[in-house]
């Protein structure tokens, strides 16, 4: 493949329930140490969720945080972590050719929400409603707030991609590089669903919202004691850049993206099709040229629903066959869903293991469920081994969407 088509992660920033940067997200990782809590949400009380503890004041001012969201807070730290990590100068390059490409889950329920419960204390006065309201609430506002704060000038948007989002922003930024749309891309996914109790009220009275007498064990993927999602809020956003740009400037290089595919079940609005999870992951490893069995660690996206797990365990088993050499683990047992974000975090999280040839675990397993009992299924604690070249990471969402993203260990 010519070099101006291979595309590589240059610069990582990334906020979470267990971290503000790779090192302390990884290192949590390899710990094992959980991020979930409890938090105080309108008409439900406490719930149990993974909440972010970042400084917004960092690189935002008071002013820009009222009238922004969590969301664009959420982003606008992500893009300066990820331009300093990529030890990019802003005012070097031309800003009208950084394209910011973001996934989320939903935007919008919080401000509207909230807005409504405020109006409700003074009896439905529409005059205490806020005049903001309409900027927050744009499908783009987190990417948008990132070029008010930033002075980008290149094309933003946000892609509405359910929980398949996070790798959905990483494939579009890689698109537009390769079209020479854009010479870097701010990309990945973010999310400040905790802040709305919609969601958490949908999940209860549909039966996946997690529960446990210990938060810290509510996100239980693969253990047959599972009982439901853990609603999260997080972060994460790479540099994307063509490796000769990388290589002239002398970037460090985390990986390249060399498969992705995007498919859809059209088979429920929230069951999952394993079946078409395993031809988005054919599809990935057939745009990568790499057969199964060359994959060394496939992160899950597995969110401890009883249904969800059993679908992508079987959708794995299919893939691999009888294959012992690919390890499998997740993330969302630390940090719960951080939907739109998950897909980022869950793949940068695994990025690590290129230098260190350590897989980090599924956490909260005490109890493995015989139908999640995977192949070199790597639980509680982390695993050594001997090589890591390829690097899977799914993610889905509802109503039927799926994605799946190559990284390969660079080498020239």
């Amino acid at each position: 493949m010519p070099n101006e088509a291979r595309i590589v992660i240059t610069g990582i920033g990334l906020t979470a329930p267990i971290g503000n940067n790779l090192a302390e997200f990884r290192q949590n990782l390899l710990a094992g140490k959980s991020g979930v809590g409890t938090i105080e949400t309108h008409y439900m009380g406490e719930v149990i969720a993974g909440v972010c503890n970042f400084d917004p004041l960092k690189h935002q001012k008071k002013k820009e945080l009222r009238r922004g969201t969590r969301a664009g807070s959420i982003a606008v730290y992500c893009a300066h972590e990820a331009i300093e990590d990529a030890k990019l100068d802003l005012d070097s390059v031309d800003k009208s050719r950084i394209g910011i490409y973001i996934g989320i889950t939903e935007h919008g329920n919080v401000e509207t929400e909230h807005e409504i419960y405020n109006i409700k204390q003074y009896d439905y006065n529409i005059d205490i409603w806020s005049h903001h309201h309409n900027p927050r609430t744009v499908a783009n506002s987190p990417a948008g707030e990132i070029t008010l704060n930033m002075g980008i000038t290149g094309p933003h948007y946000t892609l509405g991609a359910a929980c398949a989002a996070g790798n959905i922003g990483l494939i579009q930024g890689q698109q537009m590089l390769i079209l020479n749309e854009v010479d870097f891309a701010l990309a990945g996914g973010v999310s400040e669903t905790p802040n709305t109790f919609g969601v958490f009220a949908a999940f209860k009275n549909e039966g996946a919202l997690a529960s446990h007498p210990d938060p810290t064990k509510a996100s239980r993927p693969f253990d047959k004691d599972r009982n439901g999602v853990v609603i999260s809020e997080g972060g994460c956003l790479c540099v994307l850049e063509r490796l000769n740009d990388a290589i002239a400037r002398g970037a460090t290089i985390y990986g390249e993206i060399v498969g992705y595919s995007i498919n859809s079940d059209a088979f429920d609005y929230i069951l999952p099709n394993p079946q078409r999870q395993v031809e988005c992951m054919n599809l990935a490893l057939k745009k990568a040229g790499i057969s199964a069995s060359e994959i060394d660690i496939i992160n899950t996206h597995a969110t401890a629903t009883p249904e969800g797990d059993k679908a992508e365990c079987q959708a794995i088993r299919e893939l691999l066959g009888n294959n012992s050499h690919t390890y499998i683990n997740n993330t969302k047992s630390y940090i719960g869903h951080t939907m739109g974000a998950a897909g980022t975090l869950e793949l940068v999280g695994n990025l690590p293991s290129f230098d260190d040839y350590t897989v980090h675990p599924t956490i909260n397993v005490d109890n493995l469920d015989p139908d999640c009992a995977l192949l070199n299924l790597v639980i509680n604690e982390p695993r050594k081994v001997d090589k890591i070249d390829y690097i899977l990471n799914n993610s889905f969402g509802m109503l039927g969407i799926n994605s799946a993203l190559i990284v390969k260990r660079y080498a020239e």
